[in-house]
């Protein structure tokens, strides 16, 4: 949903409650301005009723300044903050706890939660139009459902309300559903309201709200996660009882089916598609930067504006006399992870890579997602050596400047030339044709189809600029076994679907956070000179135990549901 839009519905939410507080502030609750004043008979053109169902939309999460201006992807092997100590760090360091976690999504999601009730009970007291009476009502449903998709993904089963609306003075104990249970309740909200939705992306006035695709694209994630190696049985809980609240008891290789089914559902629907290439990476980079585009399913927006550029850009970059802040620096673990141009990791025989000369005929998916070294941006080339523009060797105290030797290049506008930012739109996905095509890959591969897995990310290099090479294969060894395009998957995903806030929970549902996050974060450290010289070096030392494979419930809840049974470890 547009910001723009969400703004002025907020705007509008304080004058409608100012108004009434001069008049019966010590009378009337707080939700009596919800039902009695904001779902108005009244109001014949909904104009109210929809301010109130765009309030709803408020609560998804933000994703560029998700904890504290930082990415949760910081939080990963993919990037460090470049503030000393960030919020978001705690999470690799191991320093989260009941009273300090970085992203205490709860409250958020369950105030998501009542609006969307609230909304639902009382929308049908509006005169408004019966198509859009049918619209509404179904957007309320997926924010709802997906609000529950984010609980279910930091805690697992959580309290499933239904439509109740609490009140405020409530005396809450509700027991956590199950995990199956509460994928059950997602999938099948899904399957109630996707024909309801939207068939088509709305138009250019609409565009951001919840359609037909969005309700099936969360299908295939729930189903997804569903699948995976942790929630699938591989719980590492020692409590039955706390395993069945965060994963399935037993493993169930017929998970991956029921995914596969999701994909060819939505594939069905007919209209999304990669953005096309034209000049590699530019289809890529158009991704983020077209409001309305073929790939992006549902996504965050934002109004028009260079606040992105100026906060990620590098800090040698003074705009409009603002120096670039440089907010996030990636890591040489994400760097290698994307291959050659030719389709092969660098780690390959054959490959072509040169460690003298690291960023050459690269992946054109690496120049859209870091700036490097010798990347051009604003007219100059990016110097991240030891004491360049960058890097500066006695940065002032205030400053902040990359760990890694890199910044983040991804989300941007096209400005490798000129010498300032134009305000541009900006889309964070939370759902694009990328990620069902990579959960098509994955579903396939783990169901034995390798050869029809491979199509899927031949797709994706396509659209990358990847060369065909040998056998069209564009890089994908003949005769792949299934346990090596599991490892090409899992790196496809990490790199296509970078700082999407996917890293971080992939990990997590694969059972490879307790090793991926207990290896040296490592950085680029460059030595000027003729030529320049290379040397990665550790710039962190992560820290993982078992108990963040899921999120603590924050501890004000447990204290005030007696039901709620908080996470092992915890």
């Amino acid at each position: 949903m547009k910001k723009s839009i969400l703004f002025l519905s907020i705007i509008v939410w304080g004058l409608l409650v100012m108004t009434s507080s001069c008049r019966k502030y010590e009378t009337q609750p707080k939700d009596w301005f919800t039902s009695e004043l904001t779902f108005d008979s009244l109001d014949k053109n909904g104009t109210v009723t929809a301010f109130n169902l765009n309030n709803i939309y408020t609560y998804l999460p933000t994703g560029y300044n998700w904890v504290d201006l930082d990415f949760l992807d910081a939080g990963t092997d993919d990037a460090l903050p470049s503030r000393i100590n960030a919020t978001v760090e705690n999470y690799s360091k191991g320093t989260v706890n009941l009273i300090n976690n970085p992203d205490p999504y709860w409250g958020t999601a369950y105030y998501g939660i009542r609006r969307a009730n609230i909304f639902l009970k009382n929308v049908v007291r509006t005169p408004i139009s019966a198509s859009n009476m049918q619209f509404w009502k179904a957007e309320a449903r997926f924010l709802r459902a997906y609000f529950y998709w984010e609980l279910l993904k930091r805690y697992g089963g959580v309290p499933l309300l239904g439509d109740t609306v609490l009140g405020l003075n409530d005396h809450i104990e509700i027991p956590r559903a199950t995990y199956a249970e509460t994928v059950d309740y997602i999938v099948k909200e899904c399957t109630a309201i996707k024909d309801s939705l939207r068939a088509d992306p709305a138009s250019d006035a609409e565009w951001g709200r919840a359609s037909k695709g969005a309700a099936v694209a969360l299908k295939c994630r729930v189903l997804l996660y569903a699948a995976s190696p942790l929630f699938n049985g591989g719980g590492v809980e020692s409590d039955a009882t706390k395993k069945a609240l965060t994963g399935y008891l037993t493993a169930d290789a017929t998970r991956w089916q029921k995914v596969a089914d999701a994909v060819t559902e939505f594939k069905a629907l007919g209209y999304y598609n990669l953005v096309p290439a034209g000049t590699a990476p530019a289809g890529f980079i158009n991704v983020f930067i077209n409001k309305k585009n073929t790939e992006i399913i549902f996504a965050r927006q934002s109004p028009n504006s260079s606040t992105l550029e100026n906060f990620q850009s590098p800090v040698g970059y003074t705009v409009s006399n603002v120096q670039c802040y440089g907010l996030t620096s990636p890591s040489q673990n994400l760097v290698d992870a994307f291959p050659m141009r030719n389709g092969l990791a660098i780690t390959d025989a054959g490959s072509g890579y040169n460690a003298a000369n690291p960023y050459a005929s690269r992946d054109p998916r690496l120049d859209a997602t870091v700036f490097y070294n010798g990347l051009m941006w604003l007219n100059r080339t990016v110097k991240t050596y030891q004491g360049g523009a960058d890097k500066p060797d006695n940065p002032t105290t205030s400053q902040v400047q990359t760990r890694t030797g890199y910044y983040l290049r991804k989300f941007l506008g096209s400005f490798t030339s000129g010498n300032g930012f134009s305000n541009q739109s900006h889309n964070f996905p939370i759902f694009r044709f990328a990620e069902i095509l990579l959960t098509n890959a994955e579903a396939l591969n783990e169901l034995g189809l390798v050869e029809n897995a491979v199509a899927e990310i031949i797709r994706l290099r396509t659209r990358a600029g990847i060369t065909a090479g040998s056998g069209n294969r564009y890089g994908i060894k003949a005769g792949i076994t299934q346990t090596e395009m599991r490892e090409l998957i899992r790196n496809e995903r990490r790199i296509e679907l970078a700082f999407e806030e996917h890293r971080f929970w992939d990990i997590r549902r694969w059972k490879i956070a307790s090793q991926v996050m207990n290896a040296p974060i490592t950085g680029m450290k460059i030595t000027n000179g003729t030529p320049l010289t290379y040397q990665v070096v550790t710039v962190a030392n992560p820290v993982f135990q078992n108990r963040l494979y899921h999120m603590p419930i924050p501890y004000d809840e447990i204290l005030k549901n007696p039901k709620l049974i908080q996470n092992e470890g915890w």
